[in-house]
């Protein structure tokens, strides 16, 4: 028995991993495919993986604070290199991890590495398109579930890094991926209630004369983005 059995818990909000793996099982056509849990934290996800049949391997930059005892974890800085061998896996999943991290094209040109051709990598993070998050913004110069810094802090939890769909597709087109498939986790109810300020956006891009991208109902009223990007064949 593994004495750290009780320490294997998510580290992320709630429900995250529950939202996540219907969507991952759409994407992959519910196959059992060997997948790499890069940022596996406790080894939550890595767990539910395994247990459900994949052939699964895990890595953090804290490996000390990983405790599940089936699948072994490798120590790696995923901003520099996932030490693994070139079309090692079919998929990455990289659960609430983006926002801890500043050198995101490092991480998605080696992840293009691992996996090969037709290589599947999925990755979550807050929405910051969200009306509450705009707003938000707009009042405290900051998105949803973003906060002013400690900059003596560097346990890798704090969230340092707030992009958007467009800079997440630019990431990836760059290293070689298609641009993202996307879904969210839920909509938020106070961004709902916010849709009122639909008809005044839609009139500022038209005097603008720039793009509803980033407007569509989705990114305005998700709480958690969840993108699949795939390696170009």
């Amino acid at each position: 028995m593994n004495p750290n059995e009780d320490k294997i818990v998510p580290i992320s909000i709630p429900g995250i991993h529950q939202a996540f793996y219907p969507y991952f099982l759409k994407k992959t056509n519910n196959k059992k495919l060997s997948v790499l849990d890069a940022g596996a934290g406790h080894g939550a996800f890595t767990k539910k993986l395994f247990e459900a049949g994949y052939k699964v391997s895990a890595c953090d930059i804290f490996p000390e604070y990983y405790y599940y005892d089936k699948v072994p974890v490798k120590e790696a800085d995923i901003t520099k290199h996932i030490p693994f061998e070139d079309n090692a896996f079919d998929a990455i999943i990289s659960l609430e991890v983006m926002e801890h991290v500043q050198d995101h094209s490092t991480f998605f040109a080696e992840s293009a590495r691992v996996l090969g051709p037709g290589g599947m990598l999925f990755v979550s993070t807050p929405n910051i398109l969200s009306l509450k998050s705009r707003i938000r913004f707009l009042f405290s110069g900051f998105f949803y579930s973003f906060t002013p810094l400690d900059h003596d802090r560097h346990d890798g939890l704090q969230h340092v890094a707030s992009l958007t769909l467009d800079q997440y597709n630019r990431l990836a087109l760059i290293a070689g991926f298609e641009k993202a498939d996307y879904f969210f986790d839920k909509e938020q109810s106070t961004s709902k209630l916010m849709l009122f300020l639909y008809p005044f956006i839609w009139i500022y891009t038209k005097i603008k004369k720039t793009t509803m991208m980033h407007n569509t109902y989705g990114l305005m009223t998700g709480r958690i983005l969840f993108m699949m990007f795939k390696v170009k064949k």
